[in-house]
């Protein structure tokens, strides 16, 4: 079997039957499916993308000291993170690649166990396929084999703020998965990429010292631009945790060229240090937010979780697809629950990543 035979079908292509009816609304569709961007890349992230176009020499693949010292910056005075050496930071190539290939990249074999969260964004699943390793779906370390159980974990997956369901990962149970992954030597891999976007409580990083006893040991974080600085098309993330992680991710990355270019870089060292227009995009998706739970309220949806990240988590009690094909015919198309493991089967993913027009349009929709 090829490793693309391993893989399920991709998931929005059993989409086009619900995308080409509610394309045929009078009003135009409405794409609440997916979660990319539609607001403009702040300008302090062009303007140094700009400068930096004269890039005729390789890039270093763990970039350029400024930029490694303002990740680390960043994640110290924004995160309370752990201080972390030179090789505890790491630009990548975006950080879906980076999910996708973390389990090849640590080189988990056949037998080995990767653990996600049971209603998951898809890719932690096939990363697992992928590298042709066992997959556990599960939410609590306390259903997992404890220390000295060969079944145990290699990889965790944990997700928060969560997609596709908002959820937002309480400090005590944060906690207990690092404990957990550390009694089983296992790398947690905390994907965080919706960090800034928390609408109900307060989110913390599996950096934090206060969570994790003032050591990153066990603790892989994933964070990104493209959500929280709208630079999903410049394909520019970074990781950070365990130094020993962290250099061997660098010294493959030197072997296989994974090098952000260069003008990218700096693209990140810029928005890292201006935080201002990361609080107008919240502000942007909390108001869109307000908008569109409020309709979908009002039509008979109850929202679960969507405490944070940048959807709604909806069920009207019935099939997921039953829920894609009525939200279609008002010319409105989102995510099925059950892209995201049977678990979702009865919610839909409502994004909240399209023009305030096109929500206010969903929402009249809604209520007509």
């Amino acid at each position: 079997m090829s490793r693309l035979e391993r893989l399920p079908v991709f998931p929005w292509d059993t989409l086009a039957t619900a995308k080409a009816r509610a394309s045929q609304h009078p009003g135009g569709i409405v794409d609440l499916s997916v979660g990319t961007p539609v607001d403009p890349t702040p300008q302090v992230a062009v303007d140094a993308l700009i400068s930096a176009a004269d890039a005729h020499g390789y890039p270093q693949v763990w970039g350029y000291p400024a930029v490694r010292q303002a990740i680390a910056t960043h994640l110290t005075t924004r995160w309370n993170a752990v201080e972390l050496p030179e090789t505890g930071v790491l630009p990548v190539i975006g950080t879906k690649w980076l999910v996708a290939m973390l389990p090849d990249l640590i080189d988990l074999v056949p037998g080995d166990v990767v653990v996600i969260p049971t209603t998951a964004y898809p890719t932690y699943l096939v990363g697992a396929r992928y590298a042709g390793v066992e997959v556990v779906a599960c939410d609590d370390p306390a259903e997992l084999p404890p220390a000295g159980d060969p079944g145990g974990p290699k990889l965790i997956w944990v997700n928060t703020p969560a997609n596709p369901h908002g959820a937002v990962m309480p400090p005590e149970l944060m906690k207990a998965w690092i404990d957990y992954a550390r009694s089983v030597g296992a790398l947690l891999a905390s994907d965080e990429c919706y960090a800034e976007f928390v609408y109900e409580g307060e989110h913390h990083s599996m950096l934090d010292r206060d969570l994790n006893g003032g050591t990153a040991e066990n603790i892989l974080v994933a964070m990104s631009t493209s959500k929280e600085s709208n630079m999903a098309g410049y394909r520019v993330g970074y990781v950070a945790g365990d130094p020993r992680v962290v250099t061997e991710l660098l010294g493959l990355g030197k072997h296989l060229g994974m090098m952000v270019a260069t003008p990218l870089l700096k693209a990140l060292e810029a928005v890292l240090g201006d935080r201002a227009h990361v609080a107008e995009q919240l502000e942007r998706y909390r108001a869109r937010r307000q908008v569109l739970a409020a309709a979908l309220v009002d039509a008979g949806f109850r929202i679960d979780h969507s405490q944070g990240s940048l959807y709604l988590w909806a069920t009207r009690g019935e099939n997921c697809r039953d829920t894609v094909d009525w939200l279609a015919e008002r010319g409105i198309l989102v995510a099925p629950g059950d892209f995201y493991g049977p678990a979702g089967e009865g919610h839909v993913r409502v994004g909240l990543t399209a023009s305030d027009e096109r929500i206010a349009a969903a929402a009249e929709r809604l209520r007509g």
